[in-house]
């Protein structure tokens, strides 16, 4: 049977003087309870860190194996199997670099150390993806030590592969039965015949760790002479072709950006995309987003070759996608089903392995940029405990019976759809099958944003008004109703506070009842004015409700009469919400032709939120089958006049006569289920780029 492992994303990453530590940034350093919660997803078998540069990252002789023993102690009391990592893409502690001659030598010395220590540990990694490594430390000049040439790549490269048999031998003289996990990035280049040369440079180059420690770099090889003109020694070369540092197993790890397509047609792609080798100019872009190259990539694809080339065991040991939710779901799937297939042809690939279980920081950006962006897996760490995500829950399937359901699987993923194709190739059409969203009309405009954001997402949407309602749920394929008809209305209240404006009572809990019965998940949004603003701090779910005036009593009785008639309702509370086209947030930027005077209590404090963040983390918690009452808001306050400063200021425009600070009520809102939106001013950022620079045909909110 295809077993199911799973991963820590452990990455410790020099850039110039400073390290990024995943494990620390993820927050599993401090969490032992980790460990419990991966044992009851079924998860048997784990890729762990035990690195070099946590453990001895001051001198070779001085080790701290605390956290590693109260670790791994647990895990093996849990009766999950560790696949021991040495090095995950670092260039190992600041007394030596992946260009440093010893690296070898004093890396082995470390793993003999770990294999004395741990003498029941049997699978081991001592080096992950030299080949990927070396690329970005010495090729691109990413990761240090920040090179940038062939012959620093291949060295680096080379440095990893000798480390991991040296290694192998310290680990092997105490543990004579250990074996070699070895994990790569295979990704293939396509290219248009003008660039065939790069790109079949490029593809012997992807093959050269694996042919290294699979002892197929001999002196016929092509690359063999260029390894000895730098230098190299001819008997060091010659060392892997025993076949002592050949794998047990290959794991491929493979991402949607791993597959790549040359162009020299370069303007025909996005600016960041152009570049070269130095002597032409081309495009390097994503092969999946080409579509005659549609049944060439892929998961299947890549394993197969991998598998003709060395007729070794396989897994996939890394499966992560930092999008959204329902497109993690599906690309799990995709992985999973393609390792099914091939193991009905006969190719032994034993695992799938759900990485990054608590998620990645600033992957994003190869960890160059400290953004905090964060990525979940089966995890979201962004909650006073981990919670488990629908992906998550697809992984404790998995375990349990070797595949996994959701609604959202009957759409394939962003990789599958037209959208995906640049501009010159991108069809039209509906994804046929997708999961049915409804969404109520509600007069303006937030309805057909939300449906776009749905459509672009793989789901389907369909836009009602209230008395089609009743009818259209009955249909077959919908999966969820979304009711965002309070969102004006907050509008209208913030501008005109103290007026009479109510929410809809007995339409809310009608809609809700509907959905109920018809086994629909239902999601609305509520307001921060169930709260009356007096407590002098952000108030979290927790809090009892304290209505501001007449809609806030509304709002929270509305609340109330949706949860009694769905119980699994899910209740966004937000602050006022800008972004969409034509709404608050385009007339507070001065010098618009469509600007409008607005009127809101000048010194209340609220949180806003941007309607796309705010979507795409309440469609989030939808999927992940959460329910209740969630605060949805971005990190930091302000209030309409201070929005309407950093719009302008971030749009380029003049700024607005000066208003006062915030100094009156406290309307702003903080979870303790979990704070999903990103800070205020990235939100800031993307909606006056958005709103100035809108594409043909689209709205602020896409």
């Amino acid at each position: 049977m295809l077993e199911v492992w799973g991963g820590v994303e452990c990455s410790v990453v020099r850039i110039r003087n400073a390290y990024r530590d995943q494990v620390a940034e993820t927050g599993h350093r401090d969490r032992p309870e980790d460990l419990d919660a991966i044992a009851a997803l079924g998860i048997r078998t784990l890729r762990y860190p035990i690195l070099w540069e946590s453990v001895a990252p001051d001198d070779p002789e001085t080790c701290d194996w605390s956290w590693h023993d109260a670790r791994l102690a647990r895990l093996r009391a849990l009766g999950i199997d560790v696949i021991a990592g040495l090095v995950h893409h670092g260039s190992g502690p600041r007394y030596t670099s992946l260009a440093d001659p010893n690296f070898p030598a004093l890396l082995a010395q470390y793993a003999g150390r770990v294999a004395a220590r741990y003498p029941w540990i049997e699978r081991f990694t001592p080096v992950n993806e030299p080949l990927t490594t070396a690329r970005f430390a010495g090729l691109y000049g990413h990761w240090y030590p920040h090179r940038r040439s062939e012959a620093e790549f291949l060295r680096m490269m080379f440095n990893q592969c000798r480390a991991t048999l040296l290694a192998l031998r310290a680990i092997r003289a105490v543990t004579p039965g250990a074996h070699l996990i070895q994990t790569e990035d295979v990704g293939r280049t396509f290219s248009t015949p003008a660039l065939a040369e790069q790109a079949a440079y490029e593809n012997e180059r992807r093959w050269l760790s694996l042919d290294l420690l699979c002892g197929r770099l001999d002196p016929t090889h092509p690359w063999f002479e260029r390894f000895l003109a730098l230098g190299l020694p001819r008997a060091e070369l010659e060392a892997f072709l025993t076949g002592e540092a050949r794998p047990a197993l290959i794991g491929v790890n493979h991402y949607l950006t791993s597959e790549r397509y040359l162009d020299e047609r370069t303007r025909a792609y996005p600016r960041h995309l152009r570049g070269g080798n130095g002597r032409r100019r081309y495009a390097d872009a994503e092969a999946v987003r080409l579509r005659h190259l549609a049944d060439r990539t892929g998961p299947k694809a890549r394993l197969d070759e991998v598998w003709a080339r060395y007729g070794q065991a396989l897994a996939v040991t890394e499966v992560h996608h930092g999008c959204s939710r329902d497109d993690q779901l599906r690309w799990l799937s995709e992985v999973w089903q393609a390792a099914v297939d091939l193991r009905r042809e006969q190719v032994p690939v034993e695992a799938v392995t759900v990485w990054s279980l608590f998620g990645a920081v600033d992957w994003n950006t190869l960890l160059v940029a400290r953004a905090g962006h964060y990525e979940p897996g089966a995890f979201d760490i962004r909650a006073p405990q981990p919670r488990l995500t629908a992906l998550g829950q697809a992984t404790r399937e998995l375990a349990a019976t070797g595949g996994f359901r959701h609604p959202v699987l009957a759409a394939p993923g962003w990789w599958r759809r037209e959208c995906r194709f640049y501009a010159s190739e991108r069809g039209t059409g509906e994804t046929a099958g997708a999961p049915g969203v409804a969404v109520l009309q509600d007069g303006a405009g937030y309805a057909e944003a939300i449906a776009r954001i749905c459509a672009a997402r793989g789901l389907r949407p369909v836009i009602l008004d209230e008395a089609a309602l009743p009818e259209a749920l009955a249909r077959p394929g919908l999966w969820a109703l979304i009711d965002p008809t309070p969102l004006p209305l907050e509008e209208m209240v913030l501008r005109y506070p103290g007026g009479s404006f109510r929410a809809g009572i007995r339409t809310g809990a009608l809609r809700a009842g509907i959905a109920a019965r018809a086994d629909l998940r239902f999601l609305t949004v509520s307001s921060a004015l169930v709260f009356e603003g007096q407590a002098g701090r952000p108030l979290t779910e927790d809090d009892p409700v304290q209505p501001c005036g007449p809609y806030g009593h509304s709002a929270a009785e509305r609340e109330a009469q949706i949860r009694a008639a769905h119980p699994g309702a899910l209740v966004v509370r937000t602050g006022p919400v800008f972004g969409l086209s034509g709404e608050a947030a385009l007339r507070l930027l001065p010098d618009r032709p469509d600007r409008r005077a607005w009127r809101s209590t000048e010194a209340d404090l609220v949180s806003p939120a941007y309607l796309p963040d705010l979507v795409h983390a309440a469609l989030d918690l939808l999927i992940d089958g959460e329910s209740g009452i969630w605060h949805l808001a971005h990190a930091g306050a302000t209030t309409w006049a201070g929005l309407a400063h950093r719009l302008a200021r971030a749009a380029g425009l003049p700024q607005p006569a000066p208003e006062p600070a915030g100094s009156g009520r406290i309307f702003v809102l903080a979870s303790v289920r979990g704070s999903l939106m990103p800070a205020l001013d990235s939100a800031v950022a993307r909606c006056a780029e958005a709103l100035l620079r809108p594409g043909p045909g689209r709205c602020a909110a896409e």
